[in-house]
Order: structure tokens, then C-alpha cells, then sequence
């Protein structure tokens, strides 16, 4: 069968979470690193069982133009897969300025494909992720309350995303309301026919629920374009098999077997992802990387690196994270300027994941969007297999590397996502195992 989705990514956890929830719904999904300058099938070796291609972009917090550039250089690659419906994934707490990239990448995305409107879908309930009268909701809290106003590169100050994407777009943007998604999928089409007929055409949803998702991927599946979280990637496959796109599949996140040693790099600072590294050091050891040092020369690296290889010769996984509380980054900031604190962490962090691989490394798990995306740059991914679900959003992947026998096994998780024992869990279990522990 023809491959049904083809989703373009704004990060490369973002597009680990949407697969993710692909797979769970029976979808056979492989995750891309940028746009490939070949085709799938010389890509992927059973390109005829694959459902949904993701394309990692590295474009959440790049100037617009940008993100609309390499946005619409993955649609046409997509296309020319044959790609049924197009989605544009964002994070699920609309990470943004007022600047973009949302607005203006779908709006391009919309013109590109000559359609009239689309749904913004942030909402993943899942994982708290709630949106009402517009308003998103990060557990019981507006997304400025949450935590979301200290993001380093896009703070968000702001809860009512209809007034925070108008900032970002040329076009009039609207709201499905929840009382008019609560009479179903057909009352949902008819609104966002009618908000298109006035020029609209970004049309903000409500989303209370897991059954507000199943009605929005009804109302929306026959449009060209569609946008949001991974949430609604969790519904669209069964719209896809009452539409009969899809094929019944089973065992879609089957991986092959794991070999080699565990770590962890991290470098997101979400209060989450520092939950997590606090529950890790309280069983195994770690070590903190300092921007400014880093900054200064080699011997800190180096010296991370030697911990690692210690650690790992005793048999034992080990992290090494530029996590630090909201107080240290702003000294590093302060430093170094912002962007300059971030370029020598990722770059830092892809280093060590090359050395790491070569210590024997085999399972490796990285926590936040921009260190994800260093580290699969430095170890030349281009494509990943996606398995089996660890936490909601974050699954095991595999890729195959040049040189290597056995494919790596990576976790790639955004910075908010996973519960406090995360770390551990991945460290001390195989796929597989959370599946048969009921996490999937």
C-alpha cells in the first residue's frame, strides 16, 4: 500500500513522539533525519510494509523563513513519496515566539498544497495537555504557569493560543470550540467549513479528551493538511482504517534484538527531564557539564569522557547532563549568550555519543529536543525504525550505522516528556519489556 501519512517534524523528538503514537496505532512508521536527497526505498529496506514517514527538522527555534524553507522542501519530498495526507508536527505546549515558526510554516504548508484551512491540534491529554476556549493547559495549570515561561530558547507567556498564533500569522485564525466538537465529527467538519469561508485558516481546537481527539481525526482526515501534537497522531490511524487506507497491521514497533552497554546524555533543562536525573543519581553515578567550561577548552570533555569510560568498564550506565536549574543557565547565558550556551552542549553532547558508541554503547538514550538532534547528526542517523513505547511519547528506535554490525537502540525524549524514574526504566529494561509491564 502507498504510504498513507507524511508528517514533517519541528524537532527530533517531537518527530520520535508523533511516530511513536503512529506505531501505537498500528501504523508501521520510519522517522527521517532532514529531508534525504534519495528516495525511501534506497533508505528503508521494506519500504512496502511502511505506513507513515516522519521527517526530523531542526526547526522549532531557527529564523522563520528558514523553517518554511526546509518545511517545504520536506512536503515535496513527501509528496513524491505519494503521501496521502501531510501533517505538521509542533510540540504539544506550542513551543514558539511571536516571531513563529508555527504560523508561518503552516501557513506555508497550506499555500503550498492549495488548501483552504487546517486544525492546530497542540493537545496531547495523555500527557496533561489539555486546550479549552483555546486556552492550553499543562496539567491544572495555563501554559504560563506551568513552567513553560522559564523555556530558555521559547518561553511561553501566553495561554490563549488564537492570540498567540494571529501574532505569528498573516491570516485570520479561529477556534473550534469544545461545545460544537461535543456534537461530533460532522458538526466539527461543518465549523470548519464555515471558518474557512470567512478567510480562516487556522482553526485552534479544543481538546478535553482522548474521544474529542478521535472526533477532530474523523472531522479532519480527508484534509490536505493537518497540524498539532502527537496526540492527534494517536487517532489518526483508526479514521485512516474506516476510510480503508489502511491495513490491519501487528507487531507494527518490532525491533531486533539489543546488544552493548547503557547511557544517558541529556541536555534539556524542563523540570521534568531534572526529576529525572535527580531519581538517576540516587541509583547510578553521573557527571554535570558546565557550558562555560566546556567553552574554555577540551580537558572538561575529555574529562566527562574519561567518567563515562570508567563507569561503563565496571558494567555499570552512566549519564552525563547539561541539566541545570533555571538560576545556573542564566549564568551560563549570561556568559556566553544564549545561543553560543547552547551550540557548545549539543556539540559536546554529539562528541560523546560518537565516543560512547565506540565504548561499547549500544543502548543510548537522549532527553531534549536540541541534544537529540546533535547527537543523531554527530553519529550520521538518517533513518530510524520506530519500536516499542517506553513512557507516552517516547518510544526505542533503531538505526543502522555505517561500520556497525548491530543496529543502535535509541530513545530520543522531549524535555517535558517521561515520569520522574524515566532514566532508570530505559537503563535497566530492553524493548519489549514495557509493553509486557503494561506502559505501552
Amino acid at each position: 500500500m502507498a504510504i498513507v501519512l507524511g508528517a514533517i517534524a519541528d524537532d527530533f523528538t517531537g518527530a520520535t513522539d508523533l511516530a511513536n503514537n503512529l506505531v501505537r496505532g498500528g501504523m508501521r512508521c520510519v522517522q527521517l533525519i532532514g529531508v534525504p536527497e534519495r528516495r525511501l526505498a534506497a533508505l528503508v529496506a521494506d519500504v512496502e510494509q511502511i505506513d507513515a514517514v516522519v521527517v526530523a527538522l531542526k526547526s522549532r527555534s531557527c529564523a522563520a523563513e528558514a523553517a518554511v524553507h526546509d518545511s517545504l522542501r520536506a512536503l515535496e519530498w513527501l509528496r513524491g513519496e505519494g503521501a496521502r495526507q501531510c501533517f505538521f508536527k509542533y510540540c504539544s505546549t506550542f513551543d514558539s515566539t511571536d516571531e513563529g515558526n508555527i504560523g508561518p510554516v503552516s501557513e506555508a504548508l497550506l499555500e503550498r498544497l492549495g488548501a483552504p484551512c487546517t486544525v492546530m491540534v497542540p493537545a496531547f491529554p495523555l500527557n496533561g495537555r489539555t486546550v479549552y476556549q483555546g486556552h492550553l493547559f499543562v496539567g491544572d495549570r495555563l501554559l504560563h504557569e506551568s513552567g513553560m515561561q522559564h523555556h530558555p530558547l521559547t518561553p511561553m507567556h501566553d495561554a490563549d493560543l488564537v492570540r498567540v498564533l494571529a501574532r505569528q500569522s498573516r491570516h485570520p485564525v479561529g477556534l473550534l470550540a469544545w461545545q460544537t466538537l461535543a456534537r461530533g465529527a460532522e458538526a466539527a467538519r461543518e465549523r470548519l467549513a464555515e471558518l474557512a469561508g470567512r478567510g480562516v485558516r487556522q482553526v485552534i481546537c479544543d481538546t478535553l479528551d482522548e474521544r474529542d481527539l478521535a472526533v477532530l481525526a474523523e472531522a479532519a482526515v480527508e484534509l490536505p493538511l493537518v497540524t498539532g501534537g502527537s496526540g492527534l497522531g494517536q487517532a489518526l490511524p483508526a479514521a485512516y482504517r474506516c476510510q480503508g487506507w489502511l491495513a490491519a497491521r501487528r507487531e507494527a514497533g518490532a525491533l531486533a534484538p539489543v546488544s552493548g552497554s547503557a547511557a544517558v546524555l541529556s541536555g534539556s533543562c524542563s523540570q521534568a527531564t531534572l526529576a529525572q536525573v535527580d531519581a538517576f543519581l540516587t541509583r547510578y553515578p553521573g557527571f554535570p557539564l558546565d557550558p562555560i567550561s566546556l567553552a574554555e577548552g577540551p580537558e572538561h570533555l575529555a574529562q566527562a569522557l574519561a567518567f563515562a569510560r570508567r563507569h561503563l568498564a565496571g558494567g555499570r550506565p552512566v549519564l552525563i547532563h547539561a541539566s541545570a536549574a533555571a538560576e545556573r543557565v542564566r549564568r551560563a547565558q549570561q556568559a556566553l549568550g544564549r545561543e553560543r550556551a547552547g551550540q557548545v552542549v549539543e556539540h559536546a553532547l554529539g562528541q560523546l555519543a560518537v565516543a560512547l558508541l565506540e565504548e561499547g554503547v549500544g543502548r543510548l538514550v537522549v532527553a531534549g529536543g536540541e541534544s537529540a538532534g546533535a547527537v543523531v547528526s554527530a553519529l550520521g542517523v538518517r533513518a530510524l525504525r520506530i519500536g516499542e513505547q517506553i513512557d507516552p511519547g517516547v518510544p526505542w528506535t533503531q538505526a543502522t550505522l555505517d561500520g556497525r554490525e548491530a543496529p543502535l537502540t535509541l530513545a530520543l525524549k522531549s524535555g517535558n516528556f517521561g515520569g520522574e524514574d524515566f532514566f532508570l526504566r530505559a537503563v535497566e529494561s530492553l524493548p519489549g519489556d514495557a509493553a509486557r509491564s503494561g506502559n505501552a
